[in-house]
Order: structure tokens, then sequence, then C-alpha cells
């Protein structure tokens, strides 16, 4: 009787999880939240980019026209906040722009805590928060 020699089984290939990185732009009352939008990327340079870019869209979402970022994101943009005064636009446009904000946000992300960045609305009491991290959006 010949019988086959029984197949060698190999271990299963082992695949790396890529790491996701996961960010979203939410707006407060203090009691309640809403989130404007959000996005899950491939890496933290990547939540960093979308971040930048919702601050400046919403900084700049009175009428000013915004130039084309130099890396298109498959990715939603948020809509746009009407703020009541010149407060919040500004922060927004500093913290986006300012290289020192984007140095502390990206080291954050690196050592594995979020980049949280939040403005306040003072005239009607709401706050506007830019938030990454690393992970998917249900591990925040």
């Amino acid at each position: 009787m010949n019988v086959a020699p029984p197949a060698r089984r190999t271990p299963p290939v082992r695949m790396a999880h890529a790491a996701v990185h996961s960010a979203e732009v939410t707006l407060s009352d203090g009691q309640r939240f809403s989130s404007l939008g959000g996005v899950v990327v491939r890496n933290r340079r990547l939540v960093l980019l979308w971040l930048r870019r919702q601050a400046l869209r919403l900084a700049n979402g009175h009428g000013l026209l915004l130039a084309p970022e130099p890396v298109r994101l498959p990715t939603c943009d948020v809509g746009p906040v009407r703020f009541h005064g010149s407060h919040a636009p500004e922060e927004l446009r500093r913290w986006a722009t300012g290289g020192a904000h984007q140095d502390h946000a990206i080291r954050a992300l690196e050592a594995g805590f979020p980049a949280l960045f939040t403005v306040l609305d003072p005239a009607v009491g709401l706050s506007l928060t830019l938030a990454g991290w690393r992970g998917h959006p249900a591990d925040r």
C-alpha cells in the first residue's frame, strides 16, 4: 500500500497590521458634543496634515479661498462653522501655521499620546476641538 507522505504544513503567514491613526473635529457647549467629521489614515503625519487643513478651513471659512493642499487626502473636509468673534479663527490659524504647535502635536502622536487643540468662542460658549490619536475612532 502506497501512502503519500503527509503534506508539510507551513505556518500561517502573519501579516503585520498597519498602524492606523484617527482624527476628529468636535463642537461642544459644555454639556453635549457633536462630531463635525473625522478620518482614519495610515500614519500620524497624515493625521496632522488633515487636522491642519481643517483648522485652516475653519479659520478661513468666512469667504476666503484656500490654496490647494500639496497632498490630496481621500477624505472629506468638515463643514464650515460661523464664529461670533475673531478669537477662535485667529487661534486656529495660529495653531495650523505655527511650527512650535505642529512640533508639539507630532511629538505627542509619536509618543502615543493624543494631539488635542481646543478653541473657544466665548460669545456663545462653544468649544471646538481638533483631536488626533493612534488607533480607530472607537479607541479614543
